[in-house]
Formats: structure tokens, C-alpha cells, sequence
């Protein structure tokens, strides 16, 4: 198979995965409504796929050193069907949780066995992909939404079940097509590692992918309450400031690769996250409402490329350990985005939220700071003169 046809598969399988979980979020609202959950009641519901899904991570990680990410991927996929459904079988607090820790455990697998394969295709065949595959997804999981949105007259098992059912079918067939990657398929997988073994510049970069994850957690629950807040009379379209951020975070990804190409990844990451700064200080600063949502937007750019460029860091340090590598960054980088919104809370609670928001400058600035642990650390890795795939 060709490199074109190999980065086009794998963006395709992408932007398939989360359609299933873009339609669980719009159906959120009717479920809460139907379970007669309170806010809090159902946060805590929530948070049963993060509790489930970090774990989850490092499991798939041993599971794809053995089968590699195809097989894995031409499982899950199927899986992830009745699974997804399972929240709307949920009779109380307690279903739901459990009903989402096992939709976290299915993703996990999912996330990592893609993010796996497209790190060894940037490495085997020289191509650069990571940000655009993250467009992709974004993509799917914005169509995954809007389709359920917009099929409202159907009941919620339908909407759900029939996009699940295409992401699933679809996925496992373009998952089987991806082409095999020399070396990647089958092993015993890697040996077990002690947590000093783990190369500290790995360390460096999820710290580094743990202040991006935070600032996007809070930029996604805080941007448009911040807004009603600054804006009184403009409350009902202070929502305006998550289609900015989220639209901007789409945009930054997919010119990414390009960006990465032509500036490398540290200068490229040191500049976004210098620009996340200072849309970071439009948002907080004392200027005008329309300032403050430009600067949802710049943030959105700056946060925009900082995970796939920490993924493919990550992929690049060892060809042995690189699914566990990609594990401890995934679980790293998703304490940041769970950790964000409710540190942010509470800061606002016991003053404001622009003091709350204002937490975010030092995290952004230890971005700046970690930028360099993107360099890579194998150049042989990282550009080969032709693509090395097996048909």
C-alpha cells in the first residue's frame, strides 16, 4: 500500500472512532432528565469513565505489545457497540457510573491503539500525521454530536445505536485495511519495566502534555460560564466562547503537521504555548467582551497542537516501550484535563473566576519551560528515506 493511501486509512479510522462517543454527549441532557439527577448527581455519574478509563490505559498498553494496535483496533471497535448503550439501560446514579466506567475501559484501548499506529507510521515512514489525525478526531466527534442533535425525533436507543453501529462496522473494516508496519504486529510483548527504568525525559513530556490537558479541561467547563458573567446582558450567547475555543482547537490541528514540519517540534510547541499566554491574558485582562472572546480563540490555537506533538515525542523515545510510553502520557495528560475544571472551581468559589482562570499562567509557562523535552531523542525515528510498510 502506498504512504498516501497508509496516512488516509489511518485518518479515516481517526474520525470514526469517536462518532459513537460524540452521540453519548448530546444525548447526556435527556438521560440526566430521564434518571432525574441533579448536577452534582450526575458530575459524579461522569466520572465514572476517567476513574475506569485511566487504569484502563496501562492495561491496553501491555495488551498492544503483544497483538499490536490492527488487532486490537478490529476488536474494540465491534465492542464499543453494546457498550456505548449501555448508559441508556441505567436505572440510577450508581448504573450510570458503572455503565461509563465501562465505556472508559473500551476507550482506553481504542485511544491508545490509534495513537500507537499512527506514531509508528510518522516513524517508519518519515511522515509527519500526529495533529491532523487529532483534527480528524475532533472532526468525528463534532459529527458524532450533531447527527444526534439533529435526528431528535428518533428515540435515543436508535440515534445512538445506528451511529454506533456505523462507527463500529466502518472502524473494524478500515482498521483490518491499515497496512502492516514492519516489526509491530506480534511479540510477547515488551518486558515488564520498574518505574526507574522509565526515562525521565517521558516524565518531562507528560508534564509537559499535564499543563496543556488543564488548560484545555478549564478552557472547555469555565469559558462560557466566564463569559455569562462578564457579559450579563449577552448570557445566552456566552456559549459562543466554546465554539471558539473548540473551533480554533480544530483548526490549530489541522495545520499542525505543516507547522511541525516547517519549525520543528520544540520551537513550534514553545510558540503555541506562548500563545496560549496571551490569549490567556486577553481572557483575564481588563478589556472589552469582544477581546476576551478573541482570546478564547487564540488559546484554543495555542493548546491546539500540544498533544500530538507530546504524542509523537513520546512514540519517538523507544521502539520496545513505545505503547506503555504513550500509556503513561495518555494517563498523565488526562489527570491535567479532569484535574483543571474542578481546581478552577474552587479557586472561583473562594474568590473569582478570573482569579481561577488566572491559575492557568503558571502552568502554561512549565509548557514553555518543558517545550524542549519534544526534541527528538532518536532522529533515526524519526525520518526514514522511503516508507517502510508491508503490504
Amino acid at each position: 500500500m502506498s504512504l498516501r493511501g497508509a496516512t488516509i486509512l489511518t485518518m479515516a479510522v481517526f474520525a470514526l472512532q469517536p462518532l459513537a462517543f460524540g452521540a453519548w454527549l448530546a444525548l447526556i441532557p435527556h438521560v440526566k432528565a430521564d434518571l432525574g439527577l441533579s448536577k452534582a448527581e450526575l458530575a459524579i455519574a461522569l466520572l465514572g469513565m476517567p476513574v475506569a478509563l485511566v487504569p484502563s490505559l496501562q492495561i491496553a498498553a501491555r495488551v498492544l505489545g503483544r497483538y499490536g494496535p490492527r488487532r486490537v483496533l478490529a476488536v474494540a471497535f465491534p465492542v464499543q457497540t453494546p457498550v456505548v448503550l449501555l448508559p441508556l439501560l441505567a436505572v440510577g446514579q450508581g448504573s450510570l457510573f458503572a455503565a461509563l466506567a465501562a465505556l472508559g475501559v473500551v476507550l482506553a484501548f481504542l485511544q491508545v491503539s490509534l495513537n500507537v499506529y499512527a506514531g509508528r507510521l510518522e516513524k517508519s515512514a518519515g511522515v509527519v500525521i500526529m495533529s491532523r489525525c487529532h483534527g480528524f478526531w475532533a472532526l468525528g466527534l463534532m459529527a458524532g454530536s450533531l447527527v444526534a442533535a439533529v435526528l431528535v425525533a428518533l428515540p435515543d436507543v436508535l440515534r445512538l445505536g445506528g451511529i454506533a453501529v456505523l462507527s463500529s462496522v466502518a472502524g473494524m473494516a478500515v482498521a483490518l485495511a491499515l497496512p502492516k508496519l514492519s516489526g509491530s504486529e506480534t511479540g510477547s510483548g515488551p518486558p515488564r519495566r520498574a518505574l526507574r527504568r522509565i526515562p525521565p525525559v517521558l516524565f518531562a513530556i507528560s508534564l509537559f502534555a499535564l499543563a496543556i490537558g488543564m488548560t484545555e479541561g478549564a478552557m472547555s467547563d469555565w469559558s462560557a460560564v466566564y463569559m455569562a458573567e462578564r457579559w450579563p446582558e449577552g448570557a445566552g450567547r456566552a456559549g459562543l466562547a466554546v465554539s471558539l475555543y473548540a473551533g480554533c482547537v480544530a483548526v490549530g490541528r489541522f495545520l499542525g503537521d505543516a507547522a511541525t514540519t516547517l519549525l520543528g517540534r520544540v520551537r513550534l510547541a514553545r510558540g503555541a504555548s506562548l500563545v496560549a499566554l496571551a490569549g490567556l491574558a486577553m481572557i483575564v485582562g481588563p478589556w472589552s467582551v469582544p477581546v476576551a472572546f478573541a482570546g478564547f480563540a487564540i488559546v484554543g490555537l495555542g493548546v491546539s497542537i500540544g498533544f500530538p506533538l507530546a504524542v509523537s515525542a513520546a512514540a519517538g523515545l523507544d521502539d520496545t516501550y513505545e505503547s506503555a510510553n504513550i500509556a503513561v502520557l495518555s494517563t498523565i495528560s488526562l489527570c491535567g484535563f479532569l484535574i483543571g475544571p474542578p481546581m478552577i472551581g474552587f479557586l472561583a468559589d473562594g474568590f473569582s473566576l478570573r482569579v481561577g482562570l488566572s491559575a492557568l499562567f503558571p502552568l502554561l509557562a512549565v509548557s514553555v519551560w518543558l517545550s524542549g523535552a519534544l526534541r527528538p531523542s532518536n532522529p533515526r525515528n524519526q525520518v526514514s528515506d522511503s516508507p517502510i510498510l508491508v503490504p
